[in-house]
């Protein structure tokens, strides 16, 4: 079976019968098994979740009411009552809403549905992240951050398996940060295309009223420094092109929103010791000549007010978990050509983030775009992790360029060791 629906239905004996042999042995069996779901049970097991075990409740009724007062997604949940309210009650399922964290914030519908979805700690409160209760919508929408249907034994614990839901993630409209999750769960008749379709609008609904309720603001710069030579920067409508050094102090400055005093800059930006402050202040009097004096600060050195930068953003994004998003959004490393110290490390330890948590979800087609990518093609590591969890249909090729790579690394030839960044100027 896809990862799409069939009109038909998944087979839940044969569902049943395959998450046996996991649990007992660790084996997938693809197909019935869709990989999304093969995946999961994967990362369940990793995380040490029993098959048998439930969803424990994180929050006591005065910390929830303190959650939900202040967590974004209070705002939304008009629209999310007024689309799924009438759909859950009348077909006795529940909605319910997630943080980000996995712990339910909301759930609501059916009365008698209610009452036995507390059986397995279905309630508001409850953790339902993917390394607490293994495979589930809401949970695993979140880990994968897309949306996600789970059908009877896709569910990894036990308790569940009784059960239908479909969930999707929800989005700060602005910054594009993970908020949580609006699931629909109930029975069998769940198990439709409709219903992923259904609660996707759902999410897409709740994160349009976010953008309206927004307060309007000014239009904060944009630093562009990813996968790029010069980073370019927009602000009060102005493309401004900025030269290596003026993109390496930027790309610090916004990194450290505190402020950077002199003698630490220049540290940061110069591999050079001998360099002296008279140098950095006259760097950045022509740094301040260019941008104006009202979004460049000294005493320390500082950005006033916020910038939204594309590798801050990155950072954002995998911090809340979610994955695809960050990689989506990466561009290429950071100022590839830079030896700036500070951008050096900011480089690594971004671009290492971002490969570990890759490797962490297992998941093939993400693996793929990384290898695939111009900057990840002589990753010898991440093509290994990919030959690690590709279908066997696609295996042949990664195997080849896996090959390929060990043989040139034992000659001293990668691309890495060449040091041929792939970079836009």
């Amino acid at each position: 079976m896809s990862d799409a629906w069939v009109a038909a239905g998944p087979d839940a004996g044969a569902l049943r019968r395959a998450h046996e042999v996991f649990t007992s042995g660790g084996q997938v069996r693809l197909p019935p098994v869709r990989p999304l779901v093969a995946e999961s049970w994967r990362r369940s097991a990793r995380a040490r979740v029993s098959p048998d075990g439930a969803a424990c409740v994180e929050l006591a009724d005065d910390e929830l009411a303190d959650h939900r007062a202040g967590h974004p997604l209070s705002a939304a949940m008009p629209v999310i009552r007024e689309l799924m309210g009438t759909y859950a009650a009348d077909g006795e399922h529940l909605l319910a809403v997630c943080d980000a964290a996995g712990r339910m914030l909301w759930v609501e519908g059916h009365p008698g549905t209610l009452r036995r979805a507390r059986a397995m700690n279905f309630v508001a409160g409850a953790r339902w992240s993917e390394s607490v209760a293994g495979t589930n919508a809401p949970g695993t929408a979140i880990a994968v951050d897309r949306p996600v249907q789970v059908f009877s034994a896709e569910h990894f614990q036990r308790p569940v398996q009784a059960w239908t839901c479909a969930a999707a993630p929800v989005h700060d409209p602005r910054t594009g940060r993970l908020l949580g999750a609006v699931d629909i769960t109930g029975g069998d008749r769940l198990a439709h295309p409709h219903s992923l379709a259904f609660v996707q609008a759902v999410a897409r609904a709740a994160e349009s009223q976010l953008a309206l309720l927004a307060p309007p603001a000014a239009e904060r710069p944009r630093l562009a420094a990813l996968g790029r030579d010069e980073a370019a920067l927009v602000v009060a409508g102005r493309r401004l092109r900025l030269s290596r050094r003026h993109s390496e102090i930027l790309v610090v400055l916004a990194h450290r929103p505190e402020g950077v005093g002199g003698e630490e800059l220049l540290t940061l930006l110069y591999e050079d010791e001998s360099v002296t402050p008279v140098t950095l202040r006259a760097e950045m009097s022509r740094l301040r000549g260019l941008l104006g004096p009202e979004l460049l600060r000294s005493r320390p050195y500082r950005l006033a007010g916020e910038v939204d930068a594309d590798f801050t953003a990155v950072d954002r994004r995998l911090g809340s978990g979610a994955v695809s998003a960050a990689l989506a959004d990466y561009a290429g490393p950071l100022l590839p050509a830079s030896r700036a110290p500070g951008v050096v490390r900011l480089r690594e330890r971004l671009a290492a983030r971002l490969r570990a948590a890759l490797v962490d979800r297992g998941d093939a087609a993400l693996l793929a775009d990384w290898t695939y990518s111009a900057w990840g093609e002589d990753d010898v590591e991440m093509w290994r992790a990919l030959s690690e969890v590709v279908p066997a249909s696609g295996r042949a090729p990664v195997l080849a360029r896996l090959r390929a790579l060990d043989e040139e690394l034992s000659s001293g030839a990668t691309g890495l060791q060449r040091g041929a960044p792939h970079t836009r100027r």
